[in-house]
């Protein structure tokens, strides 16, 4: 399986579970046919006296160190310290990452249908596939979990009833909720089956534009691409309109598979074209991925939404498209990693995640951005366990169909860059404590039926600020923090028996209230339209999808550039 994705669920390997030194020889064997390719059979003697001393090392400090060590976890350490002088990717997985690495490349698992997360100390479902186990049972968003199998949720750690309510396809899970957080509680018995998350969560037109967004690249992947492509152009038939092109939105894509990322570029380009090459260390090691089959869209206008989060197999798809010139890159840089991973089977349910080649796009460029190690206070001493890393440089140029300038070295340069705004520090406080999506939940059990077309937009951030205010929750600007940090130092140094400074850093923290205060009035606009989007979100996850379309600043230039074929065509030429 080759495998391309980043490292934004790098976090969930970061302990590793005991493997044997067995399995440990069996790691640096697997490469023995490219040792063979040196030449050198001295590589061959390094390899086998670096074992033995590792070994030797693990078994002195394991039975003779001062303080007693846990054999395992010792030798996960020395596993990950190693891998990490690589490159972030390089990781081993126990049975339970490995399950999970599977399941978000096959985008299948065996469950019930929902997403829950921790809000608030509170474990909620957070959303609902639709046509699922849980969603025919009646399970909502908003729904609180009180109990799992009759434990009662607090009386263990979170992670072990996200696990319970996973399960064997067939078996039953048992659970208890209070709807909408504090509504009647409800006791659920369903059946677990194979649940298969879709990758392309929404799809519609809007105006004579159609958007599809891509979410990941699962073995599905493709397969769900040209369903929402088919099913745009039988809708734009069936109202006898000319689509003026379609937007694929990559933003916040993290990867996924390289052959479905292949498969997906050849929906828009010609049969034949190259959309990647990979090339591991050895020479002659090139190997190219062309498609092989006609495009399902082959001249409908194509704009490509990228972002920071948009990374591996998000990134070829965008590369491809803008390097054929078939369409325009809209947005923010990609995040730049052009390193391939595949996965390697070892003893005792364990899984090796080895980068084993670089890819490039169709001009050859390398975007992967250069590499920075997290253990920082390791790089002084540092070894050399690279010996000829490849440089990165970003001011090379590479040259698109059309002769079109493009840069390597730190992912893709949108063609048209647009920035997405910021969410506020308030916005972002909100978020962290799940502020919003509580005042929905709560929201929903007063409105069990409530027409959303009729949404106050006047009286909404004025409802949501009091439930917050009744909520005691203190906001605090990065401003008044500082401020807070110099009183804490000034009273260190008896400053606050200085009646002059005392009362001037009171007025100035008086006059910090004031502008933050201001500052939350003036993103009221964009705190009612996410509070209004989340309260959709508990009536209709499909309306809720299409309001933020609607209000996102970066889709609307992507509209406006679909109608403006001048500026579409001139963007595509040198």
């Amino acid at each position: 399986m080759i495998l391309l994705r980043t490292t934004l669920f790098r976090c969930m390997w970061l302990r590793f579970a005991a493997v044997a030194s067995g399995a440990a020889i069996s790691i640096v064997l697997n490469a023995g046919p490219g040792l063979a390719k040196t030449g050198a059979a001295s590589n061959f003697f390094e390899v086998n006296k670096s074992i033995e001393l590792l070994g030797d090392v693990y078994k002195e400090v394991s039975q003779q160190y001062v303080e007693p060590i846990d054999v395992s976890e010792f030798m996960s350490a020395g596993i990950d310290g190693m891998l990490a002088q690589l490159d972030p990717y390089t990781v081993l997985l126990d049975k339970e990452q490995s399950g999970e690495l599977e399941e978000m490349t096959s985008g299948q698992y065996a469950g019930i249908g929902i997403t829950i997360g921790t809000i608030g100390g509170e474990l909620y479902v957070t959303s609902v596939f639709e046509g699922q186990a849980a969603a025919k049972a009646g399970v909502q968003v908003g729904d609180r979990i009180v109990a799992v199998n009759g434990q009662r949720v607090g009386d263990q750690p979170l992670e072990e009833f996200r696990t319970a309510i996973k399960g064997a396809a067939g078996t039953e899970v048992r659970f208890t909720v209070r709807k909408d957080g504090m509504g009647a509680r409800k006791e659920y018995r369903i059946t677990r089956g194979e649940v298969r998350v879709s990758t392309v969560p929404y799809a519609g037109r809007f105006g004579l534009a159609g958007y599809i967004r891509m979410t990941s690249f699962a073995q599905h992947t493709p397969a769900e691409m040209i369903a929402a492509i088919r099913a745009l152009q039988q809708e734009a038939a069936a109202s006898k309109i000319a689509m003026s092109g379609l937007v694929l939105d990559l933003r916040g894509n993290p990867g996924g598979l390289l052959s479905s990322a292949v498969d997906v570029a050849a929906l828009f380009v010609k049969k034949g074209s190259r959309v990647v090459s990979t090339r591991e260390r050895y020479a002659g090691s090139e190997q190219r991925y062309v498609t092989k089959v006609d495009p399902l869209a082959p001249a409908l206008p194509l704009v490509v939404l990228i972002d920071g989060q948009s990374a591996s197999a998000a990134e070829i798809v965008a590369g491809a498209i803008q390097e054929l010139d078939r369409g325009v890159v809209v947005g923010e840089n990609s995040f730049g990693k052009g390193l391939v991973q595949t996965v390697v089977t070892l003893p005792y349910d364990h899984t090796l995640k080895l980068t084993t080649a670089k890819y490039y796009t169709p001009s050859g460029r390398l975007i992967q951005k250069p590499l920075v190690h997290s253990n920082a206070h390791c790089l002084e001493s540092q070894r050399k366990v690279l010996l000829s890393p490849e440089a990165y440089d970003s001011t090379k140029v590479y040259y698109t169909l059309n002769h079109r300038k493009v840069y390597g070295g730190g992912g893709i340069k949108p063609d048209l860059p647009v920035r997405a705004p910021e969410p506020s520090e308030y916005e972002k406080a909100l978020e962290k404590d799940g502020l919003v999506f509580i005042y929905a939940t709560h929201f929903h059990r007063k409105h069990r039926d409530f027409p959303m077309q009729k949404i106050a937009v006047t009286t909404v951030f004025k409802e949501f600020r009091k439930f917050v205010d009744d909520k005691d929750f203190v906001f605090r600007s990065a401003s008044q923090q500082q401020l807070d940090s110099l009183k804490t130092v000034i009273g260190k140094e008896g400053g606050e028996k200085d009646s002059l400074l005392s009362s001037r850093l009171q007025a100035f923290d008086e006059a910090l209230a004031n502008w933050t205060k201001r500052g939350i009035q003036r993103d009221s606009l964009r705190i009612t339209t996410a509070v209004q989007r989340e309260i959709i979100r508990h009536y209709d996850e499909r309306a809720a999808w299409r309001d933020r379309i609607e209000h996102d600043p970066v889709a609307a230039k992507a509209f406006a550039l679909l109608a403006d074929q001048k500026l579409y065509e001139q963007l595509l030429k040198p």
